[in-house]
């Protein structure tokens, strides 16, 4: 199933959507001469957590799959907070809100007769041995961290933002997925992240000029 070709169009989607929102967030700082937080920027990040969990999945890919799970609701979180999502409480909203929360966990319940199964295949891919996969999983989770982090700073000072860590965080992680992606030869997971590390120090040097 991996080795399909719209298996790797859909990871190509992802990965365009995490590029245009990095590029949307990085032109808006040059043009601020600051670190800008744009509502798109969450957008396009949950789009592309939607299909990058699905890809993932499809590729058999536990790093993939670990990373999406956790850093989806740090989106919606963000969303709601920047009040891209209607408050106003009706009938539609109600259902659009809980189809938006429900979505991952419905996704495993729909497998989860076959999880077992599906587990035992992903840490016992004959050409993918262990330490790779703990290596790809601890730069998904560093990576996914940083949105762990946004979201606790966001929280402690009750607005959304994306404070010099998580971009520091960011940057970091980005880096052992691209040895990762090297490793594996994924040129998804390469593509997606080669551009990102560009975005991640212009931003990290944004930061710092102005809160010298």
């Amino acid at each position: 199933m991996s080795s399909q070709w719209w298996v790797y169009i859909l990871g190509y989607m992802a990965q365009g959507m995490f590029c245009v929102r990095s590029l949307i967030q990085w032109i808006k700082s040059e043009k601020a001469k600051k670190v800008e937080n744009p509502s798109l920027f969450w957008i396009f990040s949950l789009i592309g957590s939607i299909l990058f969990l699905t890809y993932g999945w499809l590729r058999d890919d536990f790093a993939i799959i670990l990373g999406q799970l956790i850093s989806y609701y740090v989106y919606v979180w963000n969303i709601n907070n920047k009040g891209i999502i209607k408050t106003k409480i009706n009938t539609l909203n109600i259902i659009f809100l809980w189809a938006l929360i429900s979505l991952p966990l419905t996704i495993l319940f729909l497998f989860a007769p076959s999880f077992q199964e599906i587990f035992y295949e992903l840490f016992h891919t004959s050409d993918l041995p262990l330490w790779l996969i703990i290596y790809g999983s601890f730069g998904q989770l560093l990576y996914t961290y940083r949105f762990v982090y946004q979201f606790i700073y966001s929280y402690k000072h009750g607005e959304s933002t994306l404070p010099q860590g998580f971009w520091i965080i960011s940057l970091a992680g980005s880096l052992i997925i691209i040895s990762y992606a090297l490793m594996r030869l994924d040129p998804v997971l390469l593509l997606g992240q080669s551009f990102s590390c560009i975005s991640f120090v212009r931003n990290i040097a944004l930061w710092r000029k102005n809160n010298k």
